[in-house]
């Protein structure tokens, strides 16, 4: 018997690249890897992808163990750096490193670096989290392209916020800014993450930046899946039914019997909770499948067990 048990993909994972470069075409990928991959594992996806262009990671210490574990494409660090005194280890280990602030120029300008650095400017067209306000850019980006520590061209980035949302209007506003301050800057330009590669290729330009469609999940909000757009699910989470049990109508399962069921029925009782990373706020009705067709889960996911509906018909034992 199979307690909780998470299994990775390494085909789907490829696939998906793949897929990926089919709908960007003439776009360099950046396999965004932040978070130990989504929850894949850092390495082990990175060592899965050597046809990635290059790897995007939130913190400075996610790029060193890919440094350390023999990865040796470029790494850009999507936030930048956090303290100048990173600004050697990111010019020795040839990190690439998004700027998007006052501070980080000056730590840049006041450096004293072996090699200068690839930089991103990060431009803020309407996500308002990090990036230059438009219009404070072009004077940020002369000072960039001035910078010893800097090396030339100084290439452009950017994010959007509702590129889930085609019917918004929020997009496009965000391309037109995007597009209105790259015009005539020689160096590469990236705005696009999985959202930006699924609906507007308009946005693809020199890099595009899969993350969480490239684990084979839709980023989108209307239901739709990773499979809709030729992509297939890297992780699976599997487990055993420890029990099945007959059910009468009337009766709660669970904490707080939140749950009582109409009829009679069999409940199935699954090896799996939030101890081992299911959601536990997932509610009554939440799908899972069982011998291959999907049932509900009824009640309160518990620590270490969740329990579902299997149908007063069913004949799935223990097991």
């Amino acid at each position: 018997m199979q307690a909780a048990t998470v299994v990775i993909n390494r085909r789907a994972l490829r696939h998906n690249l793949q897929r990926l470069r089919e709908l960007a075409p003439a776009s360099k990928m950046v396999a965004v890897v932040k978070a130990n991959a989504y929850g894949h594992g850092l390495l082990e996806t990175a060592r899965t992808l050597p046809d990635a262009d290059a790897f995007g990671v939130a913190r400075l210490e996610e790029a060193l163990r890919l440094r350390a574990g023999g990865i040796t494409k470029p790494v850009l660090l999507l936030e930048g750096f956090f303290d100048a005194r990173d600004l050697p280890t990111i010019s020795a280990q040839h990190f690439h490193t998004a700027v998007h602030n006052e501070e980080q120029l000056a730590a840049l300008e006041e450096a004293n670096l072996d090699e200068p650095v690839t930089v991103w400017m990060k431009l803020d067209t309407g996500m308002h989290r990090l990036g230059v306000r438009p219009e404070q850019a072009e004077a940020f980006y002369h000072r960039l392209t001035q910078c010893k520590n800097v090396r030339q061209p100084v290439n452009i980035v950017s994010h959007f916020a509702r590129a889930d949302e085609p019917k918004c209007g929020a997009t496009e506003k965000q391309l037109a800014i995007f597009n209105t301050f790259c015009e005539g800057k020689p160096g590469q330009r990236s705005i696009a993450a999985s959202g930006g590669i699924l609906l507007w290729p308009q946005s693809h330009f020199d890099w595009v930046r899969p993350g969480i469609i490239l684990y084979g999940v839709s980023p989108l909000e209307d239901r739709s899946t990773g499979a809709d757009f030729g992509c297939q699910p890297v992780m699976s989470l599997t487990s055993s039914l420890i029990a099945v049990r007959e059910h009468k109508a009337g009766e709660p399962v669970g904490y707080g019997g939140t749950w009582v069921s109409e009829r009679d029925t069999r409940l199935g009782v699954v090896a799996m909770g939030y101890g081992d990373g299911y959601p536990r706020a997932a509610p009554s009705g939440t799908p899972v499948l069982v011998n291959g067709r999907e049932v509900p889960i009824v009640g309160r996911v518990a620590m270490d067990m969740i329990c579902v509906d299997l149908g007063p018909q069913a004949q799935d034992k223990a097991g």
